[in-house]
């Protein structure tokens, strides 16, 4: 399942995303991993779960960042979630792209059974419909 918090700068999009890391962290019965852009939640987040900054990586455009999801499935079956803040700044802003970035991991979601929630820092009305042919919006 591939889940969105969307929503402008500032409002509180990753203060919900901590929020969903903690609760996945207590109903997992596996690995929770937290990716961003840079080192930012080091303090916010619970030492359980494993942090990555996306920028350590070299990470900087949708292809380069469905190929890192899709080493962390291959390389650990434990994770149950993987949470994303600031998914734009690692995807960049072509809607269209982030469109299709995300009917990807919505296959690898299937494939692994791992869920995924990300932060999309924009107003819905900008997404492309078919984002939410494959994806769940939460508030």
């Amino acid at each position: 399942m591939v889940k969105l918090l969307i929503g402008e700068k500032g409002t509180g999009k990753t203060k919900k995303l901590i929020d969903c890391v903690n609760a996945a962290l207590e109903a997992s019965n596996g690995h929770v991993v937290c990716v961003e852009k840079d080192d930012l939640l080091r303090y916010q987040i619970s030492y359980k779960v494993r942090l990555l900054a996306a920028s350590n990586y070299g990470i900087e455009n949708a292809d380069a960042f469905y190929g890192f999801l899709s080493g962390l499935c291959a390389g650990d079956h434990d994770i149950t979630d993987i949470l994303v803040d600031a998914t734009l700044k690692i995807t960049g802003r072509d809607y269209e792209v982030v469109a299709e970035f995300l009917k990807k991991v919505a296959n690898l979601s299937k494939l692994t059974g791992t869920d995924f929630t990300f932060t999309v820092s924009t107003e819905k009305s900008n997404l492309p419909a078919s984002i939410f042919e494959c994806c769940e919006e939460i508030c």
